[in-house]
């Protein structure tokens, strides 16, 4: 049972975070799918950071993918970066949960690893919260993520879901620079537009 729950999960949000490197807005209700196979595989080994982080990104997905659809004004939400104060504040942030959530789970809870789960927990809320806003800097904190998860899913044998996180690495690296490359074409086009001249305006008949 855990094994195949293991390989549905993964095939589940392989396709999802393919999706999402593409800048696909099917990429969420996948992630709903794959995120509730992958809580109840976490709550069989005793991961248990990483079934409140599922639940999370189970509902964020609902609204990550509204967000992406609808946008701004009727239109698609645009590609966009976070300003270099905003990010610094989320990595102190991240790590001042990370110690204060590592610190209850080891001392309530049985968990594997408290700190290094506590760690894949609140950098990956960071990261699906600037995903949710279609921002860049998501795809770093992704291999940040995906750089811990690999060496925690193994040793708790998992060996199925690390070896594919390592592939998300490798994905997140991929993704990031397709995005660059749709931000500058975004940003072209943007430019593109306002460079054309408006036109005169229509006389009235008869003058």
């Amino acid at each position: 049972m855990s094994l195949a729950l293991e390989v549905a999960a993964n095939a589940v949000m392989t396709l999802s975070i393919v999706l999402a490197g593409r800048n696909n807005a099917h990429s969420w209700w996948l992630g709903v799918v794959g995120c509730s196979m992958f809580a109840l595989l976490f709550y069989s080994v005793n991961l248990y950071a990483d079934v409140a982080l599922q639940l999370f990104f189970i509902v964020t997905c609902v609204i990550g993918w509204l967000q992406w659809r609808r946008g701004g004004a009727g239109a698609a939400l645009p590609i966009t970066r976070v300003r270099a104060g905003a990010l610094a504040a989320m990595v102190l942030l991240g790590i001042a949960a990370t110690a204060a959530y590592g610190l209850m789970l080891h001392q309530f809870t049985q968990a594997y690893a408290p700190f290094i789960d506590s760690a894949v927990l609140v950098f990956s809320i960071i990261a699906q919260l600037l995903l949710m806003g279609r921002r860049l800097e998501n795809w770093p904190f992704w291999l940040l993520v995906n750089t811990i998860s690999v060496p925690l899913y193994f040793n708790r044998g998992l060996h199925l879901t690390a070896l594919l996180y390592a592939a998300y690495w490798l994905n997140a690296i991929v993704s990031w620079y397709f995005w660059r490359r749709q931000m500058a074409a975004q940003a072209l086009a943007v430019a593109d537009a306002a460079s054309v001249p408006a036109a005169p305006p229509r006389q009235a008949a008869g003058l």
